[in-house]
């Protein structure tokens, strides 16, 4: 096999094109003044190409002796290229702030809108990037997580919970990126910081053989907050879909939320009793805006609205309490199918397998077991309240 065949004079003398030097080293010419240096090699059977260089600014003795070295990594087993990305790699070190913002991109179809309202970026921006973003990811350890987390584990548990998780999320990514990342470094971290002491507190709620008293209390009341407090007792919805609630997403009795508005990020349907469409009516007699529960500047319900008002009042239980409520007077109280039960609330109840072919809301059903909870809901209160206690 021909060896050396190029020398500096010859290499400037030649035209544009590809010209061997042996032993797999060619000088590639774009033009007679400038070209590159590529190796070729067969590795694990199939034949390379590798870059060397631009020619003239690496010279032919240079080129040589890179060739050589890569040659020497083939024979030792390593993959040439491989082994030269991982050091480019290492030279532009991707930090935690870089790999959690990838990471996200690459998830972010997953999120509900697109992650846009910053939820899943929240602990993160919050409690981890501030203090290790600049850092390599490569070197992220347990320890440096275990110190990281150390001072939200038990005060704030759910918020540290999320920011591990996310950050193992963050890991998996680089590591499919081909970066020498710990994979466990999550779990030892967890381990290190131990069981969190936070107990889980569930939202009060009413008892439902109390809910017809308080129902009927609320009717004397003509506060926005009350009304609004009504409608959500009597669609079991969530704060957030009642308060921003919408003239327009009403269709034939039936209140549309669309998969933006809810929880699961899929369209959820609320049939809607003669109660609820009463209420409907008199907030719109009572507004010329969009929303049904307006406060005084047009504007929806603050967040703490109804919470604030049944605080006011000296109730324990608060707004989201009443889905609760409602779940287990369902529960206790009727026939209705554990399917049509948790669907009232908006919870996904049909997956994998079974919502591909299952793909009934069970409206007519829930609108049946919605009459249900009205006609209790409005029945003659037997007990009086005034300010959370009986008279």
């Amino acid at each position: 096999m021909k060896r050396n065949a190029l020398s500096q004079m010859k290499a400037k003398s030649l035209p544009a094109g590809k010209h061997v030097d042996g032993q797999g080293l060619w000088l590639c010419k774009s033009r007679n003044d400038a070209g590159k240096w590529m190796l070729r090699l067969s590795i694990a059977g199939k034949r390379r190409e590798m870059g060397l260089g631009r020619w003239p600014d690496v010279s032919i003795a240079e080129a040589r002796e890179r060739a050589a070295a890569a040659r020497r990594s083939l024979r030792d087993g390593l993959d040439p290229i491989a082994e030269r990305q991982k050091q480019r790699r290492q030279i532009n070190r991707l930090t935690v702030s870089e790999a959690v913002e990838g990471c996200f991109k690459a998830r972010q179809a997953e999120l509900k809108g697109d992650g846009k309202a910053g939820r899943w970026m929240s602990p993160l921006n919050t409690h981890v990037l501030p203090k290790i973003g600049k850092l390599a990811i490569e070197e992220i350890d347990q320890h440096d997580l275990k110190q990281l987390l150390d001072p939200i584990w038990h005060d704030k548990p759910d918020t540290a919970r999320k920011a591990l998780n996310r950050l193992n999320l963050t890991l998996k990514h680089a590591a499919a990126l081909g970066l020498e990342v710990d994979l466990q470094a999550t779990m030892k971290a967890r381990a290190l910081l131990g069981k969190q002491r936070h107990q889980v507190t569930h939202i009060p709620s009413m008892p439902y053989w109390d809910i017809p008293d308080f129902y009927q209390w609320l009717k004397t009341r003509t506060e926005i907050s009350a009304l609004a407090l009504r409608f959500l007792i009597l669609t079991v919805a969530r704060t957030s879909e009642v308060r921003l609630a919408r003239f327009d997403e009403v269709e034939d009795d039936v209140w549309v939320l669309s998969p933006e508005r809810t929880k699961t990020g899929q369209e959820h349907r609320i049939p809607l009793v003669d109660a609820a469409l009463e209420i409907m009516e008199r907030a719109r007699a009572a507004t010329n805006g969009a929303y049904l529960f307006p406060s005084k500047t047009g504007k929806p319900l603050s967040d703490m609205a109804m919470s604030s008002f049944m605080k006011r009042e000296e109730y324990t239980a608060r707004p989201h309490g009443f889905r609760g409520t409602f779940r287990t007077w369902a529960e206790e109280q009727t026939e209705a199918s554990y399917e049509v039960k948790e669907t009232c609330l908006g919870h996904a109840v049909d997956k994998g397998v079974v919502r591909v072919y299952q793909r009934s809301d069970r409206l007519e059903k829930r609108a049946l077991l919605m009459m249900q909870w009205s006609k209790f809901l409005t029945q003659k209160a037997k007990i009086s309240y005034c300010f959370g206690q009986d008279i």
